[in-house]
């Protein structure tokens, strides 16, 4: 599959990629959202790591990918285990970067990430995918 990897910086968002491509996987892209202000390293956030955001561009570059990034604008407002569209949550934030990466890389065919135990991230990045 074409993948597009989100990415942190962290360690889980590294080893998800390097298990996309064990397994055949084509990375195509990666894709990261990083805070509304460099000085700050780490958002109280409920879905996304930010610290080690100003290593990405060197993933890119060494992995010669193309790299979408967005600045956060939003913040954790729907926190229940489903997520219902919320205007201003930071899951909205998400979906505006994964729409900008289908509409330049439109034979991308799926999206892989970090979150490997949180089923609160998963079920989010899953509805943000199922919508585009």
């Amino acid at each position: 599959m074409r993948v597009v990897a989100l990415v942190s910086g962290g360690k889980d968002s590294c080893y998800n990629m390097m298990l996309c491509r064990q397994y055949g996987h084509q990375i195509v892209a990666l894709a990261n959202l990083l805070p509304p202000d460099d000085e700050v390293q780490e958002l109280d956030s409920y879905m996304y790591q930010t610290v080690g955001h100003n290593l990405i561009g060197a993933y890119a570059e060494c992995m010669g990918l193309p790299l979408f990034r967005k600045r956060l604008g939003g913040t954790s407002k729907s926190i229940g285990m489903t997520y219902e569209r919320t205007e201003g949550d930071e899951v909205e934030d998400l979906r505006a970067l994964l729409a900008e990466v289908k509409r330049r890389v439109p034979d991308v065919e799926a999206v892989s990430c970090g979150a490997i135990r949180s089923d609160y991230q998963r079920i989010r990045v899953e509805g943000v995918c199922d919508s585009l």
